[in-house]
């Protein structure tokens, strides 16, 4: 079932309006399955996919999840606080942990669109992202 994930889209379109007049193109963010975690209570797993236009870039912020992403089509560039920016295209993986800022997030081109999965496990309830000024 894919349903549009608004909190998401929300928050990021929030930070992009505070942006200088020449916003970024946003992501659009699709919930693809939320599911508890029964043999770890208060957990569960949220996958979705995330669709970044030409020139796409995210705000500075965090997931309080380990985040696991996939990259299907395009290129795009991840970076942690603290750690290397990398490439990643499609089938490469990169690994957020719940105390990592995500200081880079970008569609590595400004002519061709990027897809990819981000799987969260975190504390049920929790939002999938929360911004970092």
């Amino acid at each position: 079932m894919k349903t549009f994930f608004p909190a998401a889209a929300i928050a990021l379109s929030c930070l992009m309006a505070a942006a200088p007049a020449v916003a970024a193109p946003e992501a659009n963010v699709t919930l693809l399955t939320t599911e508890p975690l029964p043999e770890y209570p208060g957990k569960e797993v949220q996958m979705i996919a995330v669709d970044y236009p030409p020139g796409a870039v995210d705000p500075v912020h965090r997931h309080d999840a380990h985040g696991f992403i996939y990259v299907l089509e395009g290129s795009i560039i991840m970076g942690v606080k603290g750690g290397k920016e990398v490439v990643l295209k499609p089938g490469d993986t990169f690994h957020e942990g719940p105390n990592d800022i995500h200081t880079v997030g970008r569609n590595a081109s400004t002519t061709k669109p990027a897809k990819f999965i981000v799987l969260l496990i975190k504390n049920k309830g929790a939002p999938i992202l929360t911004p970092v000024k």
